[in-house]
């Protein structure tokens, strides 16, 4: 029979744990591990299911059995002679027992300039305090866990190693941050681990991944793994200290986009590893003279039909290729063959899924509460709130985060017309303007303009993409000059434009000549890439091939001539997988490319000239140099709407040579073309679409025109030139 003394102190000890459990405090470290009382040791546990609990101390093994106090929570506690260090032993009922070390033991991990970085939304590092971390703490080897969960009453880690029981280890809160952390003895590298959160209003939550775990457990299972991403030995200090004039506005730079899970299938439909990639996919761009590797999304995503766009685990690799050491093998293999690597990425909205972001606390903590502000319509996603400091330091510090841990040579960033704007893909009385009334949306704005600034002063020689569509000023410059800091802005008129004239039979393209035509009009507004990305052969919108009319030799011939056409133009240029060897099919991320298209010659001529196209733009800076100078280039023809010809000059810096591009989009040839050139004498032909080794019909200029003095066009000199049907030529200056 309990004394009464023992019942109140019995009381005393479970009231607060009961509060504890409840979510009525957020500091179990007040309540359990070893505490002083009257100048004797006390330990109190939790050990739901055990019927008997001791300290054992380490230096002698002596075992102090601790009374049962509440068998409903398994809460242990009783006196323990001696300071020393001490694990706990666990018996259940079967006669099972083991020991371990009791995490409320150990004092807290984070210090306090993380605490102030954390709350002044400026720690820039955020990946290296938040997270699950594989430390020594106090001598002990285990894993450190922290998360952001301001509104939570109580959060626990749960997984496999604690039967997924949050009442086990449940995380101290770190005062104002919202941040609450545990070190947990013995946890490491592969361990699935959730966060059990009990929201503000008492309720227990879905479990959550760690929004800052670099790694997950492969779908449709959602839990985060623990990944030790740290001791990596990297191997390309020669290229990270190259890649700045690699990345630079006047460098030749030729994106090969890729999803990697479609690109090439292994045994049984397996998509291609990291490792495998590393050099199959690194050997395959660098000899078809790609300069970059353009990834769309990798970070961990749960939905295959994303293609990566919905993503969960914006800091974890996707494990559907291999852990993270094993993607630092890829973009290091690329590095080491003089590729560099651009990783999409997608701060723009993020999925629904209950695992996920959403309602993380309890309430909406990385989205807008006011669905007209956090939800897109057209996704079923929400959308990040960018005026909160700590979600946009979450997004600042994951972008810097790939640049520094995985050596990531610049980011693509998606959809940033849906973030510049309040209404966007919305009707009126959808969206809540902005202080001023207006639609732009100046949260996003600012995260956007902190990123870049960021990004470029933590690591000046990468670069950063806009996927932008709009005519919203300023999104390639400077954020001192108020511009949005991006190094890089997709064209998407341009390409729009271009491909609705490729579209079109040749008999028709004089009444759409203006669409090859506009681009330059405002080519030099933004440092623009000439885009055929994967949104362009997908949804009904056929392959590349499939867009173009005519016979099937017809096809070919206009595709090779459009390709001419985009590499002669100023701007970066991008091409997505499949396209360089015209697949026939649209793009389907459920199974490889039709690498067998290569038997056909014709297929394997299309690649030759994306291939020689690569050689050329790279090794003739005329070419790439003055991409977005206007005095980079100059129309020789631009308004022979009757026979659909086009001609326009190249220039370089210097005594570099001058390059003439001349299309011809009609399946009539012109053995005669007179066409200014800006001096007289010999021009190369350095490059003919039309040309046999392309699946051309070797029609052209026996290698050489001769130019001879007299002006033409507004040019010096003047050349008469075979032009072939449905072709596109390019003329280097001998010299």
């Amino acid at each position: 029979m309990k004394h009464s003394k023992d019942i109140t102190d019995h009381q005393k000890i479970l009231t607060p744990v009961q509060g504890l459990l409840q979510g009525n405090s957020s500091d179990p470290f007040a309540v359990l591990g070893p505490h002083e009382k009257d100048g004797q040791r006390y330990v109190t546990a939790l050990m739901p299911g055990a019927t008997s609990l001791a300290v054992r101390l380490l230096d002698d093994g002596t075992d102090y059995p601790l009374p049962l106090i509440s068998a409903a929570e398994g809460l242990f506690s009783g006196p323990v002679k001696g300071d020393g260090r001490y694990e706990l032993v666990a018996t259940t009922q079967d006669g099972r027992t083991w020991a371990y070390d009791d995490p409320y033991r150990f004092g807290p991990v984070l210090g306090a300039l993380d605490e102030y970085l954390v709350n002044e939304g400026k720690h820039y590092q955020l990946w290296k305090v938040l997270g699950a971390h594989v430390i020594t703490h106090e001598g002990t080897q285990g894993t450190h866990f922290a998360v952001w969960a301001p509104n939570a009453r109580r959060v626990s880690v749960v997984g496999g190693f604690n039967l997924w029981d949050g009442r086990r280890h449940i995380m101290r809160k770190r005062g104002a941050t919202g941040v609450w952390e545990i070190f947990i003895p013995a946890i490491g590298e592969g361990e699935a681990y959730k966060y059990e959160i009990i929201g503000a209003d008492g309720t227990l939550q879905p479990p959550k991944a760690d929004p800052v775990g670099f790694g997950s457990q492969h779908p449709p299972e959602n839990a985060s793994v623990v990944r030790d991403i740290t001791g990596y030995g990297w191997s390309d200090d020669e290229w990270m200290e190259t890649r700045a004039a690699r990345n630079a506005r006047t460098a030749p730079i030729s994106i090969y986009e890729v999803h990697l899970g479609s690109w090439r299938r292994k045994a049984e439909g397996r998509a291609i590893s990291y490792k495998e990639a590393a050099e199959e996919l690194v050997d395959y761009a660098a000899d078809m003279g790609f300069t970059h590797i353009e990834l769309m999304p990798i970070s961990e995503y749960p939905f295959d039909g994303s293609w990566g766009y919905q993503p969960v685990g914006l800091f974890a690799p996707t494990v559907r290729h291999g852990p993270p050491h094993e993607f630092r093998d890829l973009v290091e293999a690329a590095h080491n063959k003089g590729l560099g690597v651009l990783l999409d990425w997608v701060p723009g909205h993020f999925p629904t899924d209950q695992h996920g972001l959403g309602q993380f606390d309890g309430t909406a903590l990385y989205e807008h509460g006011d669905p007209r502000e956090g939800f897109h319509q057209d996704w079923n996603t929400l959308i990040f709130n960018y005026g909160r400091t700590e979600v946009k330091n979450y997004l600042v510090s994951n972008a810097l985060y790939w640049l520094e841990e995985y050596h990531a040579d610049g980011l693509r960033v998606d959809a940033v017309a849906s973030m510049l704007y309040r209404d966007y893909s919305r009707k009126a009385g959808e969206w809540v303007p902005n202080k001023d009334g207006g639609r732009e949306n100046y949260e996003a704005i600012a995260m956007m303009q902190e990123m870049n600034a960021a990004t470029y002063g933590a690591h000046p020689g990468i670069m950063t993409v806009a996927e932008e569509s709009t005519a919203f000023p300023g999104v390639s410059s400077p954020v001192d000059q108020n511009g949005l800091g991006f190094g890089f802005k997709w064209n998407m008129g341009w390409m729009n434009d271009t491909l609705e004239y490729m579209k079109q039979d040749p008999v028709h393209r004089k009444h759409h000549h203006d669409e090859m035509t506009f681009g330059m009009t405002y080519a030099f507004s933004e440092n623009f890439i000439l885009p055929i990305s994967h949104d362009e052969v997908v949804h009904g919108k056929g392959s590349m091939l499939g867009k173009m009319p005519g016979t099937e030799d017809e096809k070919f011939a206009n595709l090779r001539a459009y390709y001419g056409f985009m590499w002669g133009q100023p701007g970066k240029k991008l091409l997505f997988m499949g396209q360089e060897f015209a697949q026939e099919s649209e793009w389907n991320h459920d199974t490889e490319l039709d690498w067998g298209a290569l038997d056909d010659p014709r297929h394997s001529g299309v690649k030759r000239l994306v291939r020689d196209l690569n050689t050329l733009y790279r090794g003739v800076p005329s070419l790439h140099a003055l991409d977005f100078d206007p005095k980079g280039f100059q129309w020789i023809e631009a308004n022979d709407h009757e026979r659909s010809v086009f001609a326009w000059l190249r220039r370089g810096e210097g005594d570099e040579p001058n390059v003439v591009v001349i299309s011809n989009m009609t399946p009539v040839e012109r053995p005669a073309y007179r066409i200014g050139l800006p001096f007289a004498g010999q021009w190369r032909e350095a490059l003919n679409t039309d040309a046999d080794i392309y699946g051309g019909g070797g029609r052209g200029n026996m290698g050489a025109v001769t130019a001879q003095d007299g002006a033409y066009q507004g040019q010096a000199a003047n050349a008469e030139v075979y032009l072939p049907p449905l072709s596109t030529i390019y003329l280097v200056q001998d010299r």
